[in-house]
């Protein structure tokens, strides 16, 4: 206690028989001590978050196709960073790139900004799956027109495609599947339409009872662009 008292210039107890307690001084100096212990615990856990972002590339996609041509890359090239993805909506995605809590940002369309790059990444290319005995099975072309009022199944975290699809075809009752499971069983056993793109592979002939037949509305055949500050440290 003595040392305590020394360090601090000033008397900090009250010494008495057998007792030893903090004076009104010596209660302050806790407060602060308190503080600066407070202080000290975050300014470490700000340097480990600091390093931590330093070795992590964040990025957020539109849509999961993207993700599963870059991510291997960025992992390739920078074995020792951690590689975060998540899909978000595209607004997000291009604010959080602008002010930097995203590395690089990737959208359906081109984006011009004084602060961005943008770099055309990746093309794809939406069809529908169709029912052989449907009358639309024989058809070489679709538009989302000619598919509005038919009900559909569609994957669950596809990104923007899931709003795309809904906003194009207002008549339509989507059935949404988070398990990939009951989804291919559904696509083999039911009538309602389902959605591919030229990455999807199906495995056991998932689609052998079924036309697949490209959508050729704009909206449907989209080319991927990456966005961000400093995307040439990282292509």
């Amino acid at each position: 206690m003595q040392h305590v008292e020394r360090d601090f210039g000033v008397p900090l107890f009250i010494r008495g028989k057998n007792k030893l307690e903090l004076n009104e001084t010596g209660i302050e100096a806790v407060r602060y001590a308190k503080k600066l212990l407070d202080e000290e615990k975050n300014s470490i856990r700000m340097v480990q978050q600091f390093d931590k972002n330093r070795r992590t590339i964040i990025v957020e996609s539109c849509a999961p196709a993207p993700l599963w041509v870059l991510l291997p890359k960025l992992s390739s090239k920078f074995p020792d960073n951690t590689i975060s993805s998540k899909l978000h909506p595209i607004d997000e995605i291009i604010s959080d790139t602008e002010c930097g809590r995203c590395d690089i940002g990737i959208l359906p369309f081109s984006y011009d900004s004084p602060d961005l790059c943008s770099k055309p990444y990746l093309s794809e290319s939406l069809s529908v799956c169709i029912p052989l005995s449907h009358p639309l099975a024989s058809r070489q072309k679709l538009t989302f027109s000619d598919l509005n009022g038919f009900n559909c199944l569609l994957r669950d975290e596809i990104g923007f495609w899931t709003e795309l699809c809904r906003n194009k075809m207002p008549a339509s009752k989507f059935l949404i599947q988070t398990d990939a499971s009951e989804l291919d069983e559904l696509i083999r056993t039911s009538t309602l339409f389902c959605f591919t793109t030229e990455f999807g592979n199906p495995s056991g002939g998932l689609f052998n009872n079924r036309a697949i037949i490209p959508v050729t509305d704009r909206e449907a055949n989209v080319t991927y662009h990456l966005i961000g500050k400093n995307l040439e440290c990282y292509l």
